[in-house]
């Protein structure tokens, strides 16, 4: 919505009368609105509608593992006023009461419990970063056991959620009754908040990790990993996005895990075959075939029905009326619906340089695009004075949609390398544990990767990024094993953090020591 805020075109349309069918406002057709309902009663596509009737295909409120999050968020988990009746609706559940055991934010926690001002947060924030990354005891983080302790029971709903087998999240905005689809407004009150659920999951984890309860620790991380997992079954990259950052949380705990607990070779395979039986990240391209193609078609009548604009809600000049009916929205849609289907092909392209080829040319064919746009005050002047030429209509509609197109592509490269990573990150835990039970049969790592087939890994995953064997450097007590990462460099096994930093996603055995608090 604060994209096209900024836009100051203002068309209002008028309302069909009751007893007459309504005529739909856009060409509508696959290649134009992708959809071809519900249209509602003023002629407008409810975009919202189509893609939850999609997304919610087969799943029932006992399969939903967001019914539960819910539950164990309560009706407010970022406060104000909450979720309007159609999400809950969609869902299958009731509005969870306003009273309950509901999850507590450690912000919360710190001002209402423990009393403390948010200037000092500070402290107690860097004890909860650092108590998911290596086992501990109450008595190291005393704040951060009692903040766990006081989510006992909304995080044991949180675990039961993550074991349902699917994940729908509607896609409901606040919109007034009878109001044309919103898509762009929609709220996801519960993904944000799920980054400290997986912050407590394995903060949990490395508790019972220090007391020595290895069994309840393995739960809660595998917990946090089948949280990560459903995250990005959501329609939206900010769902994908989150999913993959509480996935690198979970695998940082699970790496610290599998170094200090004491397991046989059949408990880590055991462990390994629950993290490869994980459903798979669902593709970045998949986001953009389907949700991101909704929110730009939504958008688009958005501006056909003249709203969101500087100046919506006041009453349409005949002027305006007559410009608005004589734009020819087809080739916008067209159009876009081009650029989404060449986006989502892209980014399924198995080989990386390809790829990036790709990526290369969709980004200078924008570029152009952006250069070639004018601006809506220039194509509103134009509405106005062509109102009733046809090729001018045409004209505009097309350029309407192409300043549309700049506005909400999303940046691809950078979703689908966040993705990549995530699936390396995959891989390389898999390795890990895999390591972890060789050195268990055999008193000592195996000489090269290769080793670990088929006794441990039915194939040894390659670097996703360099398309050929991963980095191993075994060591007498240990290893460090790694992926070059997105700039496809050797950087010597460093991240970002180094003091010589790079880009590798690495594994390594003893764990490096904790950067130092400043």
């Amino acid at each position: 919505m604060k994209a096209l805020a900024i836009l100051p075109l203002v068309l209002l349309v008028g309302v069909t009368p009751a007893d007459e069918k309504p005529t739909p406002k856009l060409p509508v057709g696959k290649e134009t609105t992708y959809v071809t309902g519900p249209i509602d009663k003023n002629g407008y596509i409810d975009f919202e509608a189509a893609i939850n009737e999609r997304l919610s295909k087969g799943i029932t409120p006992e399969k939903n593992a967001n019914v539960l999050l819910w539950k164990a968020f309560g009706p407010t988990p970022e406060g104000g006023k909450g979720m309007p009746p159609e999400f809950f609706k969609q869902l299958g559940i009731a509005e969870p009461p306003k009273d309950g055991d509901y999850f507590i934010g450690l912000g919360k926690y710190m001002k209402d419990v423990l009393k403390i001002e948010p200037g000092n947060f500070d402290v107690v924030a860097d004890q909860q970063s650092r108590a998911t990354q290596r086992p501990w005891n109450a008595k190291d983080f005393p704040d951060i056991a009692g903040w766990i302790k006081a989510n006992e029971k909304p995080l044991a709903v949180m675990v039961e959620a993550t074991k349902r087998p699917a994940y729908f999240n509607p896609l409901v905005s606040m919109r007034e009754k009878d109001a044309p689809s919103f898509l762009i407004g929609v709220l996801l009150p519960t993904v944000q908040k799920c980054r400290e659920v997986v912050v407590a999951l394995t903060g949990r984890a490395m508790l019972r990790l220090g007391e020595g309860k290895q069994q309840e620790a393995w739960q809660d991380l595998i917990a946090a990993h089948r949280l990560s997992r459903h995250l990005s079954h959501g329609a939206t990259l900010i769902e994908s996005l989150v999913g993959i950052a509480v996935g690198q949380v979970a695998h940082n705990a699970t790496v610290a895990y599998l170094e200090r607990a004491d397991l046989t070779s059949r408990q880590l395979l055991d462990r390994l075959k629950e993290l490869q039986d994980l459903p798979p990240l669902m593709p970045m391209a998949d986001k953009v075939a389907l949700g991101e193609r909704f929110m730009f078609l939504d958008s688009l009548q958005l501006i056909r029905r003249g709203g969101g604009f500087e100046g919506a809600g006041k009453k349409p000049t005949e002027e305006e009326l007559r410009g608005l009916d004589m734009i020819d929205w087809e080739p916008a849609l067209r159009n876009g619906n081009k650029q989404y289907d060449r986006m989502a092909a892209a980014m399924r392209l198995p080989d990386r340089a390809a790829r990036e080829k790709e990526f290369d040319a969709i980004g200078k064919d924008l570029k152009e695009l952006v250069k070639k746009n004018r601006d809506f005050a220039e194509l509103q002047k134009l509405i106005k004075n062509g109102a009733g030429d046809k090729e001018i209509g045409k004209q505009i509609g097309k350029e309407i949609g192409d300043v549309l197109i700049a506005l909400l592509v999303p940046a691809i490269r950078k979703v689908q390398d966040s993705s990549d990573r995530a699936q390396q990150v995959v891989r390389n835990l898999h390795v890990a544990f895999a390591l972890a039970a060789y050195h268990k049969d055999n008193g000592r790592y195996s000489a090269k990767l290769s080793d670990l087939a088929p006794k441990y890994l039915s194939a040894v995953p390659n670097d996703l990024f360099a398309g050929k064997s991963l980095i191993y450097k075994p060591g007498e007590k240990g290893y460090l094993f790694y992926s070059v990462g997105v700039n496809g460099k050797d950087d010597g096994g460093n991240w970002y953090d180094d003091e010589t930093p790079g880009d590798d996603l690495r594994v390594k055995m003893p764990l490096p020591a904790l950067k130092s608090r400043k």
